[in-house]
């Protein structure tokens, strides 16, 4: 396998293999982000990644009682999985009475290089997939 992609290997060159990014709390019920925020530990240098969702289609749908839970957020690429638990998860309510959810802050910590690297290219796809960019805030 010198010199050749395995998945050319496995699939042959015509037929390479797609995976479009997901992001999943439940088994089977992909999530929708619509935003990232990234930060860093000043106490102990680890990087943050603060993903936003206006909803969770997990609860939404009620899949959230009828659907395993993961333990951790499942990310899906190309390169495969990547299962990492959040460090928090913040439910963010508003409206006139207050129970209307606003948004969903899952906060990740990543304390190794190599795998803050992996996230962050799967981010790069997600993004890419999902007609979103990366920018400094104004």
């Amino acid at each position: 396998m010198h010199g050749q992609n395995v998945r050319d290997e496995i699939y042959g060159q015509d037929c390479p293999m797609t995976v479009i990014p997901t992001i999943e709390f439940y088994s089977g019920v992909p999530e929708e982000l619509t935003g990232i925020s990234l930060r860093r530990n000043r106490a102990t240098g680890n990087r943050i990644m603060v993903l936003a969702f206006q909803q969770l289609n997990a609860v939404e749908r009620f899949n959230s009682f009828t659907q395993k839970f993961n333990k951790a957020l499942k990310l899906t690429d190309e390169e495969g999985d990547i299962s990492i638990e959040p460090s928090s998860v913040q439910f963010v309510f508003g409206g006139g009475e207050g129970d209307d959810l606003q948004r969903v802050e899952c906060k990740l910590e990543v304390d190794r290089e190599e795998h803050w690297e992996r996230l962050m290219r799967f981010m790069h796809r997600y993004a890419e997939a999902n007609g979103m960019e990366y920018g400094e805030k104004d």
